[in-house]
């Protein structure tokens, strides 16, 4: 039995703001969020439009790819949605604040009404959660198959666009993928994934109001909503010490070497983290794909929109091995082994 990923998809909003445009309204440039970051745009959701409209959209390319591969018998996405029995978001901009989940409300858009649905809410490490969690859940059960993961995020609402430090680093978009359970071989599909979280960083990368500890208040005034605050050298230092170990330890426990592995698919955070991981292990750079030039940081949605990226131009191809890795708010992180 082996866990295969079928299907790959993205959906990325029309409208793109470059670091030009930022800098009209803040006190910032193109070339000082270039060499910080390596972001050169970001995409922005209009006014209308919802994580769940977003993550439907990608989960809904997915499909039509499995479909237009040959990857199923089914003959549309519409006959194929009836088969999934799992939708698993990940998200830190759900559509509500604690319900419904909104992969209810995909599971609806999409009419997946055989689908199981719920969220994991693990911020940037969302969607190496979900990809575990939707593997370990086919696995118990020999009547589930298919399951669609979605991660989807519309940070652009929860962003402070004042802040010159942070609002620079965020986008909207989101990315899905299709697995199903065959009877390929064990070496096939989803190998290997490693999890973890750090929680006395909790403080670090937060949204802190709405929640239970800090509630809005009735006929209280607010000049803004709850926004994301960061103590970026924290996070930073985190996030480089914990990619390096995670690569590491699936290297070390599958017994591979860095050649064997085709393309390292880092959370799209900063370049420079991936960077500074990069030669701690001595790992050249062109090994990561990194596209937030383009996208800047989607959250849960990295990973999956540059897995499609990747999927859709033929550059991973059947049997290529693939580590993805991630770390995020709470503080999280993991990483997977895939056999393409």
């Amino acid at each position: 039995m082996a866990i295969e990923i079928i299907g790959t998809g993205r959906a990325v909003p029309a409208r793109k703001v470059t670091n030009d445009e930022l800098a009209q309204r803040i006190d910032t440039s193109d070339e000082w969020i270039r060499s910080h970051t390596g972001i050169g745009s970001r995409h922005i959701a209009d006014e209308n439009t919802a994580a769940s409209d977003l993550g439907a959209a990608a989960g809904l390319q997915a499909l039509n790819w499995a479909v237009e591969q040959g990857a199923v018998t089914e003959k549309s996405a519409e006959e194929l949605v009836l088969s999934l029995d799992l939708i698993i978001a990940g998200s830190t901009t759900h559509d509500f604040y604690g319900c419904p989940a909104t992969s209810c409300i995909i599971q609806h858009i999409l009419g997946a009404k055989n689908a199981a649905a719920m969220d994991i809410a693990s911020a940037c490490s969302g969607f190496i959660y979900s990809l575990e969690t939707a593997a370990a859940l086919l696995s118990a059960d020999p009547r589930r198959k298919r399951a669609l993961i979605v991660g989807t995020e519309l940070l652009s609402r929860v962003t402070n666009w004042e802040d010159r430090s942070s609002c620079v680093l965020f986008g909207d978009g989101a990315g899905a993928v299709l697995i199903e359970k065959t009877a390929a071989a064990e070496k096939t599909g989803l190998l290997r994934t490693v999890l973890g979280a750090d929680g006395s960083g909790w403080e670090h990368l937060i949204i802190r109001r709405g929640g239970s500890r800090e509630p809005w208040k009735t006929g209280e005034i607010v000049d803004t909503g709850g926004t994301v605050t960061m103590n970026g050298q924290a996070v930073y230092n985190f996030a480089v010490g914990i990619i390096t170990e995670t690569i590491a330890k699936i290297m070390k426990e599958e017994n591979i070497g860095i050649d064997d592995i085709k393309r390292i698919i880092p959370h799209q955070a900063n370049a420079r983290i991936v960077q500074a991981a990069g030669k701690r292990l001595k790992i050249p750079e062109e090994k990561f794909y990194l596209n937030l030039e383009e996208y800047a940081n989607t959250s849960s949605a990295s990973i999956p929109i540059a897995l499609d990226e990747l999927n859709r131009c033929g550059a991973i191809k059947k049997g290529d091995l693939i580590l993805t890795v991630g770390f995020g708010a709470g503080l999280t992180y993991g990483g997977n082994l895939i056999r393409w």
